[in-house]
Parts: C-alpha cells; structure tokens; sequence
C-alpha cells in the first residue's frame, strides 16, 4: 500500500518572515483532512533556521488523530541523546504511537559544518555518532541497562522515559545511496529515506537493502514538487524557490536531490517510477512559498498516486 505524506513549511515560513507555529499545526490539521497518511518537519537551529521539529510535532500530536508525524529529517546528533530520546518518546506518548524518526548526519554543506560548531558538536565523525544515538534511543525506549559505546557511555538507563511502545519510533535514515549509506539502513534503521534525483538509481539502492537484510524496512522517498497546469510556470516558481532556500540555482540542486516541476499528470508519471521502483512512502516537500496552494494541488493527485501501484 502506498502512503503519503507531506513536509510542513517550517523553513518556507521563515523565509516569509515569520515563524508562525501555529500556523504549521492548523497546516498539519489541513492535511490530514486533505486525505494525507503522515505530516513531516525538518530541522536546522541555525543554518536554514525553522521552529523546533519536535516541539512542533508535539502539538500537532495533539492536534490531529489518525496521519503520522515525522521527522525529515533530524539532524540527531545536535542533541545530547538522553535528551533526544526524552523528547522523542513523549511526542511519541502525545500521538498514541505515529510518531516516525527520519535522521540525518547532516548535509555536506559549510552552513551545516558551522552549524554544528556554533552548537559546540563535532561535524567529523557525525556519522559514527548518528549511529550511536539511535543506539541510546532504542536502549532508553525499551528500559535497557548500561550503555558503553564509542562516544557515550551509561551506567544506567533502566530509569529513562518510555516510548509508547518497548521497540520505540521507527528510524528511517535519511542518506544517499552509498554502499556505506545501504549497510548502515540494513543493519540498523527500519527504513531508508533518500531523496534520490534518478529512480533507476532509486531501484537499485533498494534492491542491495533487500539483499542484505531479511529484516523489515520501509522504503520511503523525500521529493520537491511545484504543481501548475503550465509546466514551465512550475519549474520557473521552483528554480526560484531553491535558490532562495540553497542559494543555488535548481539545475545544480537537482543532480543530488529530487525535484519536479510541471503539470500534475506529469508528476504522478514522474512519481509512479519511484514506485515502480518499491518506494512505499513519498514524503512530497512544497517547491514554493505558496504551501498551502501547492497542498490543495497534491491532495488531488493523491487518489492517482495511490491507484499508480
């Protein structure tokens, strides 16, 4: 079965001017009604900065009832993962159980290297210490004991908060299709979340994951869209959009994440190869700073999307 989901604009609405959080959570609301199976946030204190994603998704946990509530992703390593785990599990306890965990070691850009020295983290060796975080985060959630670990050790974390559940939120990582990136999803996360500008490519990342593991993990897919009858209205609105966002222009962008622009029978062409390729979840982030019209304009693609598998 094909799920749905789509980005709240914590970014976009920064670049407004505003940091409306209130906002974000009717915007939440709006989807949900709109018929999507999950809402998402993404996360950056300083170099792109937006609301806090998991405070934000604590009060959309509460505000809404049946769509999941993601991270895409978390940069995890930010926080210390005591703390992490702590407020993870209690938006995981406010939704009932929806809450998923994209994370990330944190793009190879220079904003995001200064952005972890301004937060006093180190950016070498992230990746290590991403891996090793949501190693606490499963050893709190299930009531485990003593940690001892390359980058922390605990005595103790019998006493930690518990998640809704002993085996805690899902854990997608979010990454390329490295070999490094592969192994590590199939050794440890419970789903893969990459952002793929090729679905061949796409299809063949997916295909070594099954290989190397019998375990259960979600195919998921983060992609841009701008939606307009005028297809080159939609890719000029997009172009726009990411070098406001990146400070490069779309064409550069576009060669290591996936964006389209055009009419809506394209994108549910263009986004039907990805599920021919065995995504199983689309994460769709709005190209514009216009999300809510974009969100009415996804919402009618959905019944199409769902029956394109």
């Amino acid at each position: 079965m094909t799920h749905i989901g789509v980005l709240l604009p914590s970014r976009e609405t920064a670049m407004t001017g505003s940091h409306d959080a209130a906002g974000l959570v009717r915007f939440a609301a709006a989807a949900e009604d709109a018929g999507f199976d999950s809402v998402w946030i993404g996360d950056s204190p300083l170099a792109r900065t937006r609301v806090d994603p998991l405070s934000l998704l604590a009060a959309v946990a509460a505000t809404t009832s049946r769509v999941q509530v993601g991270t895409a992703a978390l940069t995890a390593t930010l926080r210390h993962p005591l703390l992490g785990a702590h407020t993870a599990a209690t938006v995981d306890q406010l939704s009932a159980g929806r809450l998923v965990l994209g994370v990330g070691a944190g793009f190879p850009l220079p904003e995001s290297r200064d952005e972890f020295a301004a937060i006093g983290v180190p950016f070498d060796g992230r990746v290590g210490r991403l891996d090793e975080t949501v190693a606490i985060w499963r050893e709190s959630w299930s009531g485990g004991g003593r940690f001892d670990g390359r980058y922390w050790k605990f005595e103790d974390l019998s006493g930690a908060l518990p998640a809704a559940s002993a085996a805690g939120p899902p854990l997608w990582l979010a990454g390329s299709d490295t070999p490094r990136v592969l192994r590590r999803v199939a050794r440890h996360y419970d789903g893969w979340l990459p952002f793929l500008p090729d679905a061949d490519a796409y299809a063949r990342g997916w295909s070594v994951i099954r290989d190397l593991t019998n375990r259960p993990v979600t195919a998921a897919m983060y992609a841009t869209i701008n939606l307009d009858p005028d297809p080159a209205k939609a890719r000029t609105e997009l172009d726009g959009y990411v070098r406001q966002y990146y400070r490069r222009p779309l064409d550069v962008m576009s060669t290591v994440q996936a964006y389209f622009g055009g009419s809506p029978e394209q994108c549910v062409d263009w986004l039907g190869r990805y599920l021919d390729a065995g995504a199983e979840h689309l994460i769709l982030r709005a190209g514009s700073l216009d999300g809510r019209r974009q969100l009415d304009a996804l919402a009618d693609i959905l019944p199409a999307l769902r029956a394109a598998r």
